[in-house]
This record gives C-alpha cells, structure tokens and sequence, in this order.
C-alpha cells in the first residue's frame, strides 16, 4: 500500500487496547480506526427551534410513548411467540472481556472468502511491542498467511483476521459462518466454463478485454458523487451565510489499559516445542515483575442460540 493519494486522514485515537496471542507469544497492541465513514448524516432538527430531535420508545399498536422501566427484551420463538430474557441472564451470556486477540490458527491468505470480510482495524505496537510486532508482520508476509482470530470488543465476541498489508498488521472482522447466505438455490450458471456454453474464443477475448482495461488500484479514482454534490451544496449555502446553529453533546469513551511485553526468544522456543498444530496454546504468565496488567479470565464461547435468525435480507 505505497500509494496512500485519496485516503482518509490517519486517526491516531486508540479505540481498544491488549495483546495479540499466539502459540505462547504476547504482542501488545493498539487497535486504530482503519476506515472513515463516508455516508452523509441527515440529522433531524426542529425548525423552529433548530434544536436536534430524538427517537421516542412508542408502542407501534397503540401510537403511545411508553417509559423505558416498561420496556423487556424478548427472542421471537415461534410466529408471535416470545421469550422474554431478563437483564441479568443477557449480562450473564457476554463472553468475557479479555483484551486478547487470540490466534487459533493460521491459513492461506486466499482461502478467506471475501464476503466474509466486515470491518477493518489497523494494529498498532505499544508498550514496546515493535520488535515482536515486526516479527509477526513479515513472518505472514513470507508464508502467505494470515491470523483467524477470537477478539471480544465491548462485550461482544468477533471472528477476525490479522493481514499483513505494508508495514503495518490490519484486524479484519468477520462475519460468522451462519451470517452468510447460501448461493445454493440462485440460478447460477455451472462453475465450469465449458459448461455453461462458454466458447474458448469468447474467452479469449474477454481475457484480452480485461488485459485491455487493467490498471493499479488507486482509492483517488472512486469516490462518492453524490456525496460530493451534496457537499457543493452545503459549501455553496455555508458561504452565502444560509447556516443555523445547533448544540451538540459529544462523549468519548476511555480505551482500556495495555498489555506488557515479556521475553520475545524463550516464547518462540517454549511454542515450538508444544508444537504447533490446532488451536494455539494459552498464553503463559508474565514474570511478577513484568506481569500484564488488567489480565482477565478467557473468553468463554456463547451457548448456542435456538432462536431463528431474524435478520432483514
């Protein structure tokens, strides 16, 4: 990723801090925003008063609002069937936060599809972790391979994959295997080309077609239009002086302590000689007088949901 032209600015705000685990290897890390949103916000504002208007909790039978101590949270079992989940048996169910990014195993980089690719974070070193850090960067590098990895962010428990990408390490959550949809019953034609009545010839020429059109990625050549006709707009009015002022509460959430790092060779060592095959090993303890702080119990797997998955298509 030489060419950075037509990217986002760098944002240098840790969103979450620990440690990358693998075999008995411990890397502390920072997780940075890798993307920026580009959706335009339409906020609602009253216009008499320019002040900014909220969601109201209604009941969509009655029209009436109701008062949040009225509202439970409940699963739909059946066709208008609910089971209703109290706040401590949800609280009971989050895995447990230990601010690990475990590695269970390592694959070909082109064995993950790209539909399960959902959002990236870049992986940054701290606490002294460049060397160990670096290690692991050109070790994938070299063997094509990338990390599958369990991390729990705010509560909630991520599939996810570390990728080498330049000089620096990406997390890429994934989605789950039961999020995806099968192509099964799509009218697809055969995955052989002969097959599908593709002739030699026809494929020739698209390849040349293609050939044709091959370019290097650059992010500077796509960009949102309509976002930017919009903003011409926006830009257009703010300069004409056709602006309102509106108040906004912003909060920040703190991000949580770091991981130290502990001896880089012995590890390497200690991991090679349990051997490397399955699942990795847990992490040993740290040295008492280099002991990681804020070191949590390890993420237990979310029991199976029976309920039906009600996502919208």
């Amino acid at each position: 990723m030489a060419d950075q032209k037509g990217m986002a600015k760098t944002s240098t705000r840790t969103l979450w801090k620990g440690a990358i685990t693998f075999g008995l290897v411990h890397i502390p890390i920072g997780l940075y925003s890798a993307t920026a949103e580009s959706d335009l916000n339409f906020d609602w504002l009253d216009r008499r008063t320019m002040d900014p208007v909220g969601y109201k909790r209604v009941n969509k039978k009655t029209g009436k609002e109701i008062d949040k101590d009225d509202i439970v949270k409940g699963i739909e079992w059946q066709d208008g069937q609910y089971v209703i989940l109290s706040p401590e048996e949800i609280a009971a169910a989050y895995p447990r936060t230990t601010q690990t990014i475990e590695i269970e195993a390592f694959v070909d980089a082109d064995e993950v599809p790209f539909v399960y690719l959902e959002r990236p974070y870049y992986v940054g070193p701290v606490n002294k972790g460049d060397k160990v850090y670096a290690l692991l960067r050109e070790a994938l590098k070299q063997t094509g391979k990338v990390g599958i990895a369990k991390v729990v962010i705010q509560t909630k428990q991520h599939l996810a994959v570390l990728i080498p990408c330049g000089p620096a390490l990406i997390l890429n959550l994934l989605r789950w295997g039961g999020e995806i949809r099968s192509w099964e019953e799509l009218k697809l034609p055969p995955s052989d080309a002969k097959a599908a009545g593709v002739r030699e010839a026809e494929l020739n020429m698209a390849k040349q077609l293609i050939e044709g059109m091959t370019a290097h990625w650059s992010a500077d050549q796509f960009r949102d239009s309509f976002k930017e006709e919009v903003m011409k707009l926006v830009e257009a009015k703010a300069e004409a002086g056709d602006t309102a002022h509106v108040d906004k509460v912003e909060s920040q959430p703190a991000a949580p302590a770091g991981a130290d790092v502990i001896d880089l060779t012995e590890l390497l060592k200690r991991s090679l000689q349990r051997g490397g095959g399955g699942k990795a090993a847990a992490p040993a303890p740290a040295p008492a007088s280099k002991k990681a702080a804020g070191k949590q119990a390890p993420a237990k797997k979310p029991a199976p949901a029976k309920a039906r998955n009600r996502r919208a298509a």
